[in-house]
């Protein structure tokens, strides 16, 4: 138990010593882009999955 307990203590160590935070304005910017990319690939993956629908649509009624 006491080498987890080192284990964990010197973990936030060397997060507070040797990582480098980004500034706040830098965290905002960033999340915004990925906040706006995951808006475009999810209407992206919305289009392409009623495109496979109309298309699987038009198929089996050629079947009938």
């Amino acid at each position: 138990m006491t080498k987890f307990a080192n284990y964990i203590s010197e973990a936030f160590q060397e997060l507070k010593a040797n990582v480098t935070w980004p500034e706040w304005a830098e965290v905002q910017r960033l999340t915004i882009v990925v906040a706006l990319f995951s808006v475009i690939f999810a209407l992206l993956t919305y289009g392409v999955d009623q495109l496979f629908v109309k298309a699987l649509e038009g198929f089996f009624n050629i079947l009938k």
